[in-house]
């Protein structure tokens, strides 16, 4: 399938809430939650919108860094550092939602959703887009997600940000 190189999708807030409208069903199908955990930065507001539609109280974050690039794909397998985690007894024995904004690469999601496992939480991944052109995961993918893309996108909170130094136009808020 032909993708068009750097194609951005600048997204409204209609658009977020209709991404949370997708995944709602999804989520509430399989049961109730006990715990989330946003992935920050991105994680945080469609975190907060789910947390709030699905009425779970016990919400914490978790902030991974990966080492700066390096050279071939050495820099790709890198072992990220979280610099910000819960502590294992506030997930223990707790399904658990892992919530970012975008499942790229998949290195967050993963690195994330393995260290929720292993304090004894049963965790399951959600975002609002889910990229399986750059995912470096063939056999993995979130267990929700609202749409599938192969664009860069620019979610409402992020437009000034996101969008600095790209040569296209802002969508119409009215």
């Amino acid at each position: 399938m032909d993708r068009p190189e750097n194609r951005h999708e600048v997204l409204t807030w209609a658009d977020v809430d209709q991404l949370i409208d997708i995944l709602l069903p999804q989520i509430r199908a399989i049961g109730t939650f006990t715990s989330m955990v946003l992935i920050t930065r991105g994680g945080v507001i469609p975190g907060g919108l789910l947390a709030e539609a699905l009425d779970i109280q016990h919400v914490l974050t978790a902030a991974v860094d990966f080492p700066a690039k390096m050279e071939g794909t050495a820099g790709l397998m890198a072992w990220p550092k979280f610099l910000q985690f819960p502590e294992p007894s506030l997930v223990v024995n707790r399904r658990t939602l892992i919530v970012d904004d975008v499942w790229g690469s998949g290195r967050t999601s993963i690195a994330v959703r393995q260290r929720v496992l292993s304090s004894g939480a049963t965790p399951f991944n959600c975002v609002m887009h889910y990229n399986p052109y750059r995912s470096l995961f063939t056999s993995e993918k979130p267990d929700f997600y609202g749409a599938v893309t192969d664009a860069f996108v620019v979610y409402p909170w992020e437009r000034e940000r996101g969008t600095r130094g790209l040569e296209m136009q802002m969508p119409d808020m009215n």
